[in-house]
């Protein structure tokens, strides 16, 4: 799932953190997909531009599915999933490799890389809307930003995509309660001045 949430996070347009967010395309565009993929396997190779460019489409699939369930639409996201991993011809597969034990790879029936990790990031969706933690697919809630997250977190309360979204959100509260309580501190402080006497002197 951590691929699947960096790939909409780097490769979708739209707001990120309270600002204009486009992603990036051409020369730098093959980077970053590698560096997506390999928050979630670090040994993956350096992805080429021929490559790269299949992952847009997937990262825009894989947003439709995140924005499904954040509006509360799990049957529409859960269609959205059954088409990618028809589409994808998704399988599973056991992998050994860098030493480690045997463990299960979902491939795409094709052997283009996109493919292959839209096959395993629809997999990792379909396991977490056929189970009780489907709404821990999220959109953030902060002002401009619509960047991805899964909530990971014990009692499910996460909110943000981010740690900086989050303090952005809870600055503005605090300066939204001392702006608002300025205008009362000024009526408070008139209120309690002492009346002029009326008598002549």
């Amino acid at each position: 799932m951590t691929v699947a949430v960096r790939l909409v996070n780097v490769l979708t347009p739209g707001e990120a953190h309270g600002r204009p967010y486009l992603p990036p395309a051409g020369a730098v565009l093959p980077a970053a997909v590698t560096a997506a993929l390999q928050a979630g396997q670090r040994d993956t190779r350096e992805v080429s531009a021929h490559e790269a460019a299949g992952f847009p489409t997937v990262a825009t699939a894989l947003r439709a599915v995140f924005d499904a369930v954040a509006a509360g639409h799990a049957d529409d996201a859960a269609r959205l999933v059954n088409e990618m991993l028809a589409r994808t011809g998704a399988r599973p597969r056991l992998d050994r490799h860098d030493g480690e034990p045997w463990h299960l790879h979902f491939h795409g029936a094709e052997d283009s890389l996109a493919t292959s990790w839209a096959a395993g990031c629809a997999t990792g969706l379909a396991v977490v809307l056929g189970s009780e933690r489907q709404d821990r697919l999220g959109v953030c809630a902060a002002p401009r930003c619509d960047r991805v997250y899964v909530d990971t977190s014990r009692n499910a309360t996460r909110r943000f995509c981010s740690t900086a979204c989050q303090n952005r959100v809870k600055a503005a509260a605090f300066r939204a309660a001392r702006q608002s309580a300025q205008p009362r501190k000024r009526t408070a402080s008139r209120t309690a001045q002492p009346k002029k006497s009326s008598a002549s002197a």
